[in-house]
C-alpha cells in the first residue's frame, strides 16, 4: 500500500461534498502518527468508525 495515496484519499474526502468513508485505514495509521487527530485539529470533521 502506498501511504501517500491513502492520505490523498483522505484529502479528497475532505474537499468532497457529503460524507466520505475510507476503509483499511490501518495502513494509513501505520505510516502517520495520529493522522486523524492532526487533521481534526486543523478543523476538519473526521472520525474513525470501527466495524465498517
Amino acid at each position: 500500500w502506498d501511504l501517500r495515496a491513502g492520505v490523498a484519499m483522505i484529502i479528497a474526502g475532505l474537499i468532497a461534498t457529503g460524507e466520505t468513508y475510507i476503509t483499511n485505514v490501518e495502513y494509513i495509521e501505520r505510516g502517520y502518527e495520529d493522522i486523524i487527530g492532526k487533521i481534526a485539529r486543523l478543523g476538519a470533521v473526521i472520525e474513525k468508525v470501527d466495524g465498517m
